[in-house]
């Protein structure tokens, strides 16, 4: 709160993940989780594309908020794995 002229405003504070809906909340979790799992069976079994898609998976939801596009960038990288042979 600041002080003005005797009377306090109340300022807004901006949440730290901007305007993300719960939807895209949700989504970008999911992902996270998923991509963890991709990043340690590529590391195990020394899949570079396995491991990129998983580490991907993880950081992209902080780039984008509109949920239709988290369910398309990660459906592209759930399916890098299973197109690519190294």
């Amino acid at each position: 709160m600041a002080e003005l002229d005797g009377r306090y405003v109340h300022r807004k504070k901006k949440a730290a993940m901007g305007n993300m809906s719960l939807s895209a909340l949700m989504i970008g979790m999911i992902a996270g989780a998923i991509g963890v799992g991709y990043f340690v069976y590529g590391k195990r079994q020394q899949r570079l594309a396995t491991m990129m898609a998983g580490l991907m998976l993880g950081i992209y939801p902080f780039f984008t908020d509109s949920p239709l596009l988290l369910l398309l960038i990660g459906a592209a990288l759930l399916a890098v794995p299973f197109m690519t042979d190294f």
